[in-house]
């Protein structure tokens, strides 16, 4: 019975954990939804030309010759936006080593899953734009949206089985990794030399204070990752790279085992207790203070720096972060031949790939991994289930536009004709999702190993 109890622990923290990374992006996906309708009243209303000029307005900092001196947005797009990709880079590097993409058991499906859901998209967006200039956007339908689907998905409380929701994941996690390699490898314009090679040497050093000094002090990193997006910057790689590459530097091991973290809290925990004394608080109880501090350094040493700081990053992103880029990048204008912006190449292809791209990419990989023999479909899952999924994955939006940004000139009309297919195509994927998830995904009876935890 103890035995039996035991195993349940570690399927107990882990759905513990993924409950709170669920609610986190579920709560950020509602802030993204609220701050995106805010930004389409507001480009539309009698005050939309302070919308615009809000948004380009100059900042500019430096010293030196190196001086930046930006708009607004782009500080967001390309300042804003490292932090985001460094929470993406962390969450990636814990999901390689512990997560959902740590064994090929766990990895087959939802990598396959997200390459379909990829190159699908990517050639209904060929297929309408191929022979036009607007082919260059050809990454915009291959982007997820994974606060946005997993907001839809808490809508559906317990319709929704665990494995469903950590499937939807580790395929959003996949994409990104996909998305990063398309940014840094095709959407790169040109390089500057010597700007690449000072983040490099930047990158190694925080490689260097991590694996060979053993540094875990987060304030070397955050001085170092700044100077490396400076870098990458000024080298033409898009910034954001640089905080993905800077996230596979951060610490991910302990200096205190389980052993000795509950050793030195049991002791400290004695000395806590022995020192209570009648009319003295903590304040004034220098051997409780002791213990308390030793507590916290066993806390330290217990745990890593990486799921500190992704732990401390976690709501910034989420609630500031991206609702400011939806703020600053939804606010498109919507003219009244509407209807006709939404029939050219860039529009269909990006409204079909994100609509029925994802779905025929990720289901028929779900489908053809399972029929082959490679992976089962998780507990109280069908593939009704990785349908809805897979419709609730063709929610693109922010890295969707994200890319449409980096695809076409700035202030072209094709960014505005992405963003006005992107809004629509997720607004579609996410009612179609729901709908799928709500009315056609069966009810199965919870299992044994869910009843029990």
């Amino acid at each position: 019975m103890s035995q039996s109890r035991n195993r349940q622990l570690p399927m107990r923290s882990l759905r513990k954990s993924f409950d709170a990374f669920f609610k986190m992006e579920a709560a950020g996906g509602i802030a993204l939804m609220i701050c995106t309708i805010a930004a389409l009243v507001w480009a539309n209303s009698p005050w939309a030309a302070s919308y615009d000029a809000l948004w380009q307005t100059k900042l500019t900092v430096g010293v030196g010759s190196w001086v930046l001196s930006k708009a607004a947005i782009l500080w967001i797009n390309d300042g804003l936006m490292a932090i985001f990709f460094f929470l993406v880079g962390l969450e990636i590097k814990r999901e390689l080593l512990v997560g959902g993409l740590s064994t090929p058991s766990q990895t087959i499906m939802p990598v396959c899953a997200a390459l379909g859901g990829m190159i699908v998209p990517a050639l209904f967006f060929f297929g309408f734009n191929m022979g036009h200039e607007s082919v260059a956007g050809w990454g915009i339908p291959m982007a997820t949206d994974i606060a946005f689907a997993l907001g839809i998905m808490s809508l559906l409380g317990s319709r929704v089985p665990l494995g469903l929701k950590i499937f939807l994941t580790a395929v959003a996690i996949v994409d990104d990794i996909g998305a990063i390699l398309v940014i840094a490898i095709f959407y790169t314009s040109s390089l500057d030399l010597t700007a690449l090679g000072v983040g490099l040497a930047g990158l190694a050093l925080m490689a260097t204070l991590n694996l060979r000094w053993g540094v875990r002090h987060s304030i070397p990193y955050l001085i170092l990752g700044v100077i490396i997006w400076f870098a990458f910057l000024k080298s033409g790689i898009h910034a954001t790279i640089a905080g993905v590459l800077a996230a596979m530097t951060i610490p991910a091991s302990t200096r205190m085992n389980c052993s000795s973290f509950v050793e030195e809290l049991r002791h400290a925990a004695e000395v806590f207790e022995l020192a209570i004394t009648p009319g003295k608080t903590v304040l004034t109880n220098k051997e409780q203070q002791v213990a308390l501090h030793s507590m916290e350094h066993a806390y330290e040493a217990a745990t890593t720096p990486l799921q500190n700081i992704e732990h401390a990053l976690h709501p910034w992103v989420s609630f500031l972060v991206m609702p400011i880029f939806a703020l600053a990048n939804a606010g498109v204008t919507f003219e009244a031949d509407v209807f006709q912006d939404l029939l050219t190449p860039v529009s269909l292809g990006i409204f079909f790939g994100l609509v029925l791209g994802k779905q025929i990419g990720i289901t028929f990989a779900c489908w053809i991994i399972n029929k082959l023999g490679l992976a089962t479909y998780p507990d109280r899952t069908t593939l009704i289930h990785f349908w809805g999924a897979a419709c609730l994955a063709g929610v693109g939006f922010t890295m969707s536009i994200f890319i449409a940004n980096l695809a076409f000139d700035e202030g072209s009309r094709l960014v505005e004709l992405s963003k006005i297919a992107i809004l629509v195509a997720s607004l579609v994927s996410g009612v179609l999702g729901y709908v799928v998830l709500r009315y056609f995904a069966p009810e199965l009876p919870r299992s044994t190993e869910t009843e029990q935890a």
